[in-house]
């Protein structure tokens, strides 16, 4: 009798403390009273950068946080960002160049929310076509070279690597256009040369015969961080539980991407690629959580490229990161 009572008194005590808390009592995810908001649009671009995002839809990643995520699809990193610096979305995916740029020049007070990507060896790189004037990377200057936007990764790296092989970039036409546009535009010769990341990149050697000048992430841009979420830090501020929960679905996604096999099917869903091309395309380096050494190699570069001035201290744009449990 004492021993059940007991028992009783030991259950009491673990409710009245699960619900002081707003945990489970295993220590388990948010439910979604927890979150601020649990409904959350996320500006993207439609790339294999996605993939953890997609699982985490679809795994139910989210959904085991609280939280509800939608996706508002970009043309370029600088439409996510414009959406999500404008308040039409809560967070977007971009580049991380655009990220930095847009801090540095004020027009946006960003925080970088989580990882994305790093570029992996032909993940990323600056593709031409049998009909095209470039036939190496010593040809590219002077030439109409397609990016997704201006100072986007597409563009930085491109000049990194031109300079890292003594090529000036001073007569470069820098063509912005929608990354599924690229592949037509060499066809046509509408452009000599294009940046292409997956899939686009195994896609326009399947239709337009597209073969690589060079790798963008080799030299100095080899395995350099690429894209990312961020938000502004009025939405950080006020969405904390939030943010943590978003970290938290990423983290667990992302770990969970590196079975090729959950990926190519999402990517042949979502990118609306073809399975022959999910299954040939090269993956890039997926990432969750930030670290402000290897982030602040963005910045960096940008300094050294003069598209930003003073130097810019990463870690203090990296919003406190969520760890699992």
């Amino acid at each position: 009798m004492f021993q059940r009572a007991s028992t009783r008194r030991l259950a009491l005590l673990v409710l009245v403390v699960t619900l002081l808390s707003g945990c489970s009592p295993l220590g388990g995810s948010p439910t979604a009273g927890d979150v601020e908001k649990p409904s959350i649009r996320v500006a993207i671009l439609t790339t294999v950068d996605l993939a953890p995002l997609w699982l985490a839809q679809e795994g139910g990643y989210f959904a085991a946080e609280g939280l509800d995520v939608q996706t508002d699809v970009g043309a370029s990193g600088q439409e996510t960002l414009t959406r999500m610096a404008g308040g039409q979305d809560d967070l977007a995916l971009s580049t991380y160049t655009l990220f930095f740029l847009a801090k540095s020049s004020g027009s946006a007070d960003v925080k970088l929310v989580a990882d994305a990507t790093s570029a992996s060896p032909r993940s990323n790189e600056v593709v031409t076509v049998p009909n095209s004037p470039v036939k190496t990377v010593e040809d590219l200057n002077g030439k109409r070279i397609a990016i997704s936007s201006k100072n986007a990764a597409s563009d930085v790296l491109t000049q990194s690597v031109m300079r890292d092989h003594g090529v000036g970039t001073d007569k470069v036409q820098w063509v912005p256009m929608p990354l599924p546009e690229m592949g037509t535009a060499l066809a046509q010769g509408r452009v000599d040369a294009a940046y292409q990341p997956e899939p686009f990149l195994t896609q326009s050697a399947k239709t337009a015969g597209a073969y690589p000048v060079i790798d963008a992430a080799s030299g100095s841009t080899q395995a350099f961080p690429l894209t990312g979420y961020g938000a502004t830090a009025k939405w950080v501020k006020e969405h904390p539980k939030t943010l943590r929960a978003f970290q938290r679905a990423m983290l667990n996604a992302t770990r969970a991407a590196v079975d090729r096999a959950r990926v190519e099917p999402l990517v042949v869903r979502n990118a609306r690629v073809d399975q022959d091309i999910a299954s040939l395309m090269v993956m890039p380096t997926f990432g969750s959580t930030l670290d402000a050494r290897r982030i602040q190699r963005v910045p960096d570069l940008l300094q050294q490229l003069g598209v930003i001035q003073a130097k810019l201290d990463a870690s203090s744009m990296i919003a406190p990161q969520a760890s699992t449990r």
